[in-house]
């Protein structure tokens, strides 16, 4: 899935900035300069949508650009995240799965030396178009 969201940049000391976004509540970040500010607001925003998707909460509509206004050492300015990249990152976990086949499917793949485990990947992700 993918989303796009306002956040407003705040420029702090040093040349570091505070980021909040203002569609969620406790969704905000910082970065130790521009670039850094931009990679931790997109991983905030993932890790904050991936719990709503997890967690089966509604996702608000974004807010309008025009509608956020920043004031002084402030800009808007939207992010962007995948959440499905997200969790392909960060939630590697693996999971035991029991599957049952036909006794002879099975004696023919392990005499061939088939990893069952790779071969279930594979038709999963691309059954999911992914």
């Amino acid at each position: 899935m993918k989303y796009i969201y306002p956040a407003i940049f705040t420029k702090e000391n040093a040349g570091k900035y505070s980021i909040n976004f203002p569609d969620f509540e406790n969704c905000y970040t910082c970065g130790d300069d521009l670039k850094d500010g931009f990679k931790m607001a997109e991983d905030v925003l993932a890790f904050t949508l991936y719990g709503y998707e997890k967690e089966g909460k509604t996702i608000p509509t974004p807010s309008d650009l025009k509608s956020i206004h920043a004031g002084n050492d402030k800009f808007v300015n939207y992010v962007v995240c995948d959440t499905l990249e997200y969790r392909k990152m960060h939630n590697n976990k693996a999971v035991k799965k029991t599957l049952t086949i036909p006794e002879w499917l099975n004696e023919e793949a392990s005499a061939k030396g088939i990893n069952f485990s790779a071969v279930l990947q594979n038709a999963l992700k691309e059954r999911l178009g992914l």
